[in-house]
């Protein structure tokens, strides 16, 4: 009885959350809850929830204090130079500019939030390929892409749930990872020159003095030039004719510099959080934190909570701007915070009433015994085609828990199901049910189908590469 209802609670929270009749976090307090009770259990709901609540409060501060380190190094001014060194890069050679993309995303992936990156991206990367009458969909697949395999960091989404759906330490999943990430963004950057050579084909080479002096003229269109809470996020209409940019008048600027690069800058040069002066030590406390983090000189936690406190008391000072960038990223912060705690309720229940074990039982024995000492294997290829047809949440605490119960039977470690569990994140990415991936084709005027089309099989092959990584290096 406890296997089915067990299934009946997962199937009704997908169910409920993949057609929208319910937010992430109502489901997965209220479903457990009611199921809890459906088992003859409901008064122990609150100790199974406290229980949960207190495993996961390390993976809730690391989220909310990373997402606001990142959020303020944005407003800052600390990828500015990134973002301007690949558009001068790229000039107008169709696969530099492909690369600059996937590159890109990948840097400003580091803030872990799939929309920021894909708004800066695309306002960076946008008027080149508008200009160059580049393929669009190419844009949104490489940055899909790349961002998917970044968005393994701890402080991403996918790291923090399996964490939290199987009472692990983040860095000890992430950590080892590594490697079979680097390739896999190794794998994504050539496929940037694959595609950006058959768009140098199609087109051939231009310089960007060549491309703004020949431009046709374009409809007029608003273009997103705040990111991340720094400064808000603005739009400006552009009047055609001299072609579109993210500032206002990109392409005559451009023109009159000489400096190609000039126009097109993915992040308001004027907003007000700047901090100039400050560049170095922002650059060097983040270098530090990556480094302190990979080296688990602290907990992950303890690093973000440390780093958020130091960039917000050196770079704002005074107290009304350090409670206006800390507002500016409240929303991110409580709603993945949210997640986390209502996790608790849902991994609870699961584990406390004994329908997780009774789950894994019954699939223990419906897997073929050959194939139960490779349980790490069998969920890095069915976390491919599930994190795409369901939502994170229902995959890292609905199924990742029962494979790793049944891997558990057969002597694989949960870290190993845990590795595993995040080689689908590149083709997640691209999927219907990840809200930053409308934030991507709306901007880049793409069609979701066709972004879907050409974007699945690239993404499905990023994800087997970092499985075969994982083999190969023995992490999974």
């Amino acid at each position: 009885m406890l296997t089915i209802l067990g299934f009946a609670m997962i199937a009704t929270f997908l169910v409920l959350i993949m057609m929208k009749k319910m937010s992430p976090i109502a489901a997965l307090v209220l479903i457990p809850a009611l199921f809890c009770v459906a088992v003859g259990q409901g008064a122990k709901l609150g100790d199974y929830v406290i229980e949960g609540v207190g495993n996961l409060a390390p993976t809730a501060a690391m989220l909310m204090f990373a997402i606001v380190y990142f959020g303020v190094m944005i407003d800052v001014g600390l990828f500015d130079p990134i973002v301007r060194g690949i558009l001068r890069f790229c000039k107008a050679d169709p696969m530099r500019i492909v690369v600059g993309t996937a590159v890109l995303a990948a840097i400003v992936s580091l803030d872990g939030d799939g929309s920021t990156t894909f708004m800066i991206t695309v306002s960076a990367m946008y008027p080149l390929y508008k200009r160059l009458k580049m393929s669009l969909v190419v844009m949104t697949g490489v940055a899909a892409t790349a961002n998917g395999v970044m968005n393994t960091l701890p402080w991403g989404g996918p790291t923090a749930r399996a964490a939290t759906a199987l009472k692990l330490d983040a860095g000890d999943i992430f950590v080892p990872m590594i490697p079979a990430l680097g390739i896999g963004l190794v794998a994504v950057l050539l496929l940037a020159v694959v595609l950006g050579r058959r768009e140098r084909k199609r087109l051939g080479m231009l310089t960007l003095d060549e491309v703004l002096a020949t431009g046709t003229a374009a409809e007029p269109e608003t273009v997103l030039v705040g990111a991340g809470g720094g400064g808000g996020d603005r739009t400006r209409k552009n009047s055609g004719g001299a072609g579109t940019g993210t500032d206002g008048d990109a392409a005559q600027n451009a023109g009159a510099d000489g400096d190609g690069d000039e126009g097109f800058k993915g992040l308001d040069p004027n907003r007000a959080t700047l901090r100039p002066r400050l560049y170095w030590f922002n650059a060097g406390l983040t270098v530090a934190l990556l480094t302190a983090m990979i080296m688990e000189l602290m907990p992950i936690p303890v690093l973000f909570l440390l780093g958020a406190a130091l960039a917000l008391t050196v770079n704002f000072p005074h107290m009304p701007d350090q409670r206006a960038r800390i507002a500016a990223h409240a929303d991110n912060v409580l709603n993945v915070s949210g997640m986390v705690f209502a996790a608790a309720v849902f991994t609870g229940v699961l584990s406390g009433t004994g329908m997780v074990e009774h789950m894994a039982d019954w699939l223990v024995g419906a897997i073929p015994d050959g194939m139960g000492p490779h349980m790490a294997v069998v969920t890095g290829i069915l976390s491919i085609p599930l994190t795409y047809f369901m939502s994170n949440d229902g995959f890292y605490f609905g199924v990742v828990p029962v494979l790793a119960e049944a891997g558990a039977a057969h002597g694989v470690s949960p870290l190993e199901i845990a590795r595993a569990s995040l080689v689908g994140q590149p083709l997640h990415m691209s999927s219907p049910l990840v809200p930053a991936v409308y934030v991507l084709v709306g901007m880049a005027k793409v069609e979701f189908g066709d972004h879907t089309r050409f974007t699945v099989k690239w993404a499905a092959l990023t994800s087997l590469v970092v499985l075969c990584a994982g083999l190969l290096f023995g992490i999974i």
